[in-house]
């Protein structure tokens, strides 16, 4: 006890010892987190709670370690003397620690509420920018006021050098608004496939605060920049809801049966619809005349998908069926005819 008690009294001795046990602490937080509270939540009906604990463990672990070190260097009677600097740096870090703890869980409960609501998968990220940047403008303020700096003017600076570079950034600002408007308005949404003008098909994978990323079929990504796809005319194959109709263009001899040309296509139809996946099931395929053509009665069958992509597969195999079935029943799609008269003077 006595040699402890020594040991103590050397106040370095005492510093270490003091940072030691913090990182101690720090490390029993964790085992604690990991062993009984990620237990205890993965048990509950949501996963907003496992969401938060996991954002939040390592931050609030190197809180602990800062407040450690604030300790141990505060019990050096040599740095009292910069007592009020050691007190500001500590203000300034813990102010910083604490706002990026409160936009972690913050940008986790947006996530969350985001995700419930009904035509939306995976949140944009432009919200989760802009809950972090409203969190760090706080706590910046936050230290001006600490440290007693006047706000007002430094306002009035920031408008005057915003204006200027707003103008700089005219472009910039631009999309970042028509990225609030896409947000807001939800012509769009992430998840979503479309089409811009350009003949631009994709998926929406993300809604930037500059601009979207569309993920094409063949897996690969166009950036639109907000301002542009906000301008232009956009088809959404996903709304009001991702299944839609498919047609497909076919076209038989005059000399056919017309009754029997109608039948033995919706028979092909319906099978492709019971069989193929991607086809609504219970649909009732139909065809409907439309013209007579060059060489050809043409006529349109509407088949029934359950979303945009699976049209290809569907439209592939009827094809397929619908030639083979032809074949097997005689009936005829004619190639191009033109009857030439000779005029004889």
């Amino acid at each position: 006890m006595v040699f402890l008690d020594t040991l103590l009294e050397n106040q370095y001795i005492r510093s270490v010892l003091i940072l030691l046990l913090t990182i101690i602490l720090s490390e029993i937080f964790i085992f604690i987190i990991k062993k009984y509270v990620y237990r205890f939540t993965s048990r509950t009906k949501t996963d907003l709670d496992d969401i938060i604990i996991s954002r939040i463990t390592y931050p609030l672990h190197t809180t602990i370690i800062l407040v450690g070190l604030l300790f141990a260097l505060k019990s050096l009677t040599i740095l009292n003397p910069y007592d009020y600097l050691i007190n500001d740096i500590s203000f300034v870090i813990f102010t910083l620690v604490i706002s990026f703890i409160l936009s972690r869980i913050i940008g986790a409960l947006v996530n969350n509420w985001l995700k419930v609501q009904k035509r939306y998968q995976k949140t944009p990220q432009l919200f989760n920018k802009i809950v972090t940047v409203i969190i760090f403008i706080i706590a910046i303020l936050t230290v001006l006021d600490h440290f007693e700096i006047q706000i007002t003017p430094l306002i009035a600076t920031l408008g005057l050098g915003g204006l200027a570079v707003g103008l700089a950034l005219q472009s910039t600002m631009s999309n970042f608004f028509a990225g609030l408007h896409i947000i807001s308005d939800r012509p769009i949404d992430v998840n979503d496939y479309i089409e811009i003008e350009g003949n631009i098909k994709g998926f929406v994978d993300d809604i930037g605060w500059r601009s979207i990323r569309l993920r094409t079929l063949q897996n690969t990504i166009v950036v639109v920049p907000n301002a542009k796809l906000a301008e232009s005319i956009v088809t959404n194959y996903s709304m009001p809801q991702k299944e839609m109709s498919t047609l497909v263009q076919v076209g038989v001899d005059y000399g056919s049966d017309l009754e029997k040309v109608e039948k033995i296509t919706i028979e092909v139809a319906k099978e492709i619809q019971k069989k193929v996946d991607g086809a609504v099931k219970d649909f009732e395929p139909f065809i409907r005349y439309n013209n007579f053509g060059d060489s050809n009665i043409n006529f349109t069958v509407i088949l029934r998908v359950e979303d945009f992509v699976n049209k290809y597969l569907v439209e592939h195999e009827f094809i397929k069926a619908l030639k083979k079935r032809y074949d097997k029943e005689k009936i005829e799609i004619s190639w191009p005819v033109r009857k030439v008269y000779n005029m004889k003077s």
